[in-house]
């Protein structure tokens, strides 16, 4: 059974007006997979400081193993200042420097994603250049390597993403993100013509296209799979792509087809946006009610 999964980057305090809540997307990945019953782990940092105590704590709690979490005294634990006032807009302040921006590589880490049947990583958790080396030196192995883009203004360079497209297997976008790509690209902005163009250059076996309420669409060998998603009441979008990129990693590792794949994966997504907070507590039963 293909279920052990390395996710690399962030790990934060999003700091709401309500009071502060675990997040960053790599975690809340990590710690959706491990609720779907896959094995996770989590490469990334954080300071030695009673914010990364309470942040460390709060994996344990879920049962998340912490050994690929590097300590790092002279970096702080990460914070993001969140405007939530608009649900379907959620705005955020990423403070920099902090503990993730100096992820070292290690035998330990390195061992991990050649061990593992999937490596996630993003844009975000390399806008340090120590944090970008290693996660280069982690991208030559084979593993099957999923590239979120999760592009957060101004902590992204396309120098850097056009070097970690070349080793994506799989890429996720989101419908802002594929019209900044095909701005960049001078493509069409469409999901047609911008996947013809990515998978033309870039040796990529899916494009996955997440657009909110409205579904998402996979792009495999020049066909297209649309999902038009799940009608919800949403309590807040904070993790919601994050737990649709979980759900589509789990069907995928079993192989599922396209259609099978979006469909849990939206179904997961919308669960997840009719709670609060990006890392809810749930079982495969409530997913299911979804719908």
């Amino acid at each position: 059974m293909r279920d052990h999964v390395v996710i690399f980057g962030e790990m934060l305090w999003d700091c709401l007006p309500s009071g502060p809540v675990a997040g960053g997307a790599p975690m809340n990945v990590a710690l959706n997979l491990h609720q779907l019953g896959l094995s996770s782990r989590l490469i990334s940092a954080v300071g030695k400081d009673e914010d990364g105590e309470k942040l460390s704590g709060f994996l344990a709690d879920f049962g998340l193993p912490l050994d690929l979490i590097q300590i790092k005294p002279n970096h702080d634990t990460s914070k993001v200042l969140v405007d939530d006032s608009d649900p379907e807009n959620i705005k955020y302040t990423i403070v920099s420097p902090v503990a993730w921006d100096f992820v070292a590589w290690n035998e330990e880490n390195d061992r991990a994603v050649e061990e593992a049947d999937a490596f996630v990583f993003g844009t975000l958790g390399v806008r340090n250049p120590e944090s970008l080396k290693t996660l280069i030196r982690l991208l030559h192995h084979p593993t099957l390597r999923v590239f979120d883009a999760n592009l957060r203004p101004p902590f992204y360079d396309f120098e850097v993403i056009e070097t970690l497209l070349g080793f994506a297997d799989i890429l996720k976008i989101n419908e802002d993100e594929l019209e900044i790509f095909a701005d960049y690209f001078e493509t069409e902005a469409t999901i047609e013509d911008l996947c013809f163009y990515l998978d033309q250059h870039y040796p990529m076996e899916i494009i996955c296209v997440t657009r909110g309420a409205k579904g998402a669409v996979i792009y495999q060998k020049g066909k297209l799979f649309e999902h038009p998603g799940y009608s919800v009441q949403v309590q807040d979008s904070i993790g919601a792509g994050d737990a649709f990129l979980s759900g589509f990693i789990k069907t995928y590792l079993e192989e599922k087809a396209p259609e099978e794949i979006l469909d849990f994966a939206c179904r997961l997504g919308a669960f997840v946006a009719t709670q609060k907070g990006g890392t809810p507590r749930y079982s495969e039963a409530d997913i299911e009610k979804v719908g």
